[in-house]
């Protein structure tokens, strides 16, 4: 089973800020593939996906963003998955607004979900996918920013973004990642 996680912070409060665009990518593919993630188990909620290629889970964990690995990894333990089989889903502050930038392996570089699902995981060597989401303006301080909704003009390459991520974890489905990067990337 391949395992698709996309990270965020629950909560109405948290619905479409920039922390969250890896909530935001689940549930694109959720509703372009008409599912709900309606399972709830080890501190997340998720759905599997029974698809041509074989089945596939969507994860939102429902652990706040810095202990995202507390829900990962009883998942893989429990349905028995790979860590060559993952795709993580997150925000870069260090990427332009709306640009995707596909990896095979990495450190966190800053990013407290990545350091918790490396921590939990045990290694770094996991398949990601990072939405640009840019630097804060001079003067606000990064948790404010990550944690504030998108502006009307980055709205429409936000949800283009979405949309190429969406693409890209369907490819992965069929082809080998080396190939989605370099499609994607």
């Amino acid at each position: 089973m391949k395992l698709i996680i996309g990270l965020g912070n629950p909560g109405k409060n948290y619905d479409r800020t920039r922390h969250n665009i890896g909530f935001m990518c689940i549930d694109a593919l959720a509703e372009k593939w008409n599912v709900t993630l309606s399972e709830s188990k080890f501190k997340g909620m998720y759905t599997v996906v029974h698809r041509p290629e074989g089945k596939v889970m969507l994860l939102k964990p429902l652990t706040y963003m810095n202990l995202s690995g507390e829900c990962v990894r009883p998942i893989m333990d429990y349905f028995d998955i790979d860590v060559e089989d993952i795709i993580v889903i997150y925000d870069d502050l260090d990427l332009e607004t709306g640009k995707l930038r596909l990896r095979q392996k990495g450190s966190a570089g800053g990013h407290n979900g990545i350091k918790s699902l490396i921590q939990h995981i045990g290694t770094q060597e996991f398949k990601r996918i990072r939405v640009g989401i840019s630097r804060p303006p001079a003067g606000m301080k990064v948790p404010d920013y990550v944690l504030s909704k998108f502006s009307k003009e980055e709205e429409p390459v936000i949800e283009q973004a979405i949309e190429k991520v969406v693409q890209a974890c369907e490819a992965s489905l069929s082809k080998k990642f080396i190939d989605v990067m370099n499609e994607f990337n």
